[in-house]
């Protein structure tokens, strides 16, 4: 009481009241102290080291604060101290609170509106890849992982099972699986894993003439098609394996072909139709006499009228069903605007355990590259940089004490 009541002495607040306090209802003195009136009466707390130590105390220790959020903190600091601003402080504190930042769920959308990539003309053109895993368990074979390749605007994908996800693996994968069996693509979309900036994986995009495209990593709105595909994979592989968990490299194939021979939500086509010009041949169709193909092998050029008119189907359906989900996605989402040398904390992705950093940093803004991604810099390892969008940046509010 004593370092309080030498604060209130200093305070130009505390002491205007002390010297008209008949005035002031609202406050009695008590051993030489301002104290608000309330049951009981409280202390008036001057500006300055002994509202940041109370802040301290009763958010960040573990006996009186453990980093609980705002009614809480508020309710504890009211039954014992007063300040005009403390509500707003309290606020503020409790919003500038890194660790609260790292470690609280977020319960509302995340911010920023939807940027949707436009559909290429033709197959081939544009596809995107990805590793999906690690998958546990391991199957007997031993394969962890799953490389998926996805054609954009067919939805047409191709995977394969494999052991790891390193560069070496891409590089087979993209040879043995793509190229001698589907042709070249024009441009591959992938993230910035190591596996797909290696020197080996882009000595063989230059060798074949492939452009190689990069989406900031983990981003759904750029790469997106492949994490939808990878979540449908995961349900159906887990019912067709059922008991025998191991063997779910076994099922990929037959995955694989029932998502590539069913029609597509956005493009109102099925994907194998749009990659090879007819019609999937499905199990026991041979024994159905009413079945009839939409191949037309009469003449090369009806073949490549029908594949024109399916891919501009197809085009025309994908923006019309990007339309649509744009309208839904941005539905009570904010914009949010960040400057060169904002602070700000980065969402951990891949969370491995309950009680791991939910958001790591902090991270400062050193440049923007569009709208929606910046380079940011970790404010205490200064060597370590990430390129990031903005619906994994959480902002860093400023702190008043």
């Amino acid at each position: 009481m004593e370092q309080l009541g030498q604060a209130q002495q200093n305070d130009n607040y505390a002491k205007h009241i002390l010297n008209n306090i008949k005035n002031y209802k609202n406050y009695t003195v008590k051993d030489n102290i301002l104290m608000r009136r309330s049951n009981p009466p409280v202390p008036y707390v001057p500006q300055g080291d002994l509202r940041r130590t109370i802040l301290h105390i009763y958010h960040d220790t573990a006996a009186n604060g453990a980093h609980f959020g705002r009614n809480k903190t508020l309710h504890k600091i009211k039954q014992r101290y007063f300040w005009p601003s403390m509500y707003k402080d309290i606020n503020n504190y409790i919003k500038s609170c890194i660790l609260c930042a790292q470690f609280n769920p977020r319960r509302q959308k995340p911010p920023g509106t939807l940027k949707p990539i436009k559909p290429p003309d033709g197959v081939w053109q544009l596809v995107s890849m990805d590793f999906h895993g690690p998958i546990n368990p391991t199957s007997q074979r031993g394969n962890k992982y799953i490389i998926s390749f996805t054609d954009v605007l067919s939805k047409f994908v191709v995977t394969k099972a494999v052991r790891d996800n390193t560069a070496q693996t891409v590089v087979r994968f993209l040879k043995e699986d793509i190229i001698a069996k589907f042709g070249t693509p024009r441009c591959i979309l992938t993230d910035n894993g190591t596996h797909f900036t290696s020197t080996v994986t882009n000595e063989l995009f230059k060798q074949i003439g492939t452009t190689h495209l990069y989406s900031t990593p983990y981003h759904p709105q750029t790469n997106g098609q492949i994490e939808r595909y990878n979540s449908t994979m995961d349900a159906k592989i887990a019912a067709l394996s059922n008991l025998h968990k191991t063997n779910w490299d076994d099922q990929l194939p037959f995955v694989t072909f029932n998502y590539n021979t069913s029609i597509h939500s956005s493009t109102k086509h099925i994907p194998f139709e749009m990659m090879y010009g007819r019609s999937p041949v499905l199990p026991f169709d041979h024994q159905d006499t009413n079945v009839t193909l939409s191949y037309d092998n009469e003449h090369v050029k009806k073949l490549n009228q029908f594949l024109s008119n399916l891919n501009e189907q197809a085009k025309c359906n994908i923006i019309k069903h990007q339309e649509q989900y744009k309208q839904h996605y941005d539905r009570n989402r904010s914009n949010p605007v960040y400057n060169i040398g904002d602070l700000v904390l980065v969402k951990t992705l891949n969370i491995r355990y309950k009680f791991d950093l939910r958001y790591e940093g902090p991270f400062r803004i050193i440049k923007k590259m569009t709208e929606k991604t910046f380079i940011i810099q970790h404010v205490k390892k200064q060597t370590l940089y990430r390129q990031v969008t903005t619906d994994i940046l959480l902002p860093i509010f400023e702190r008043i004490y």
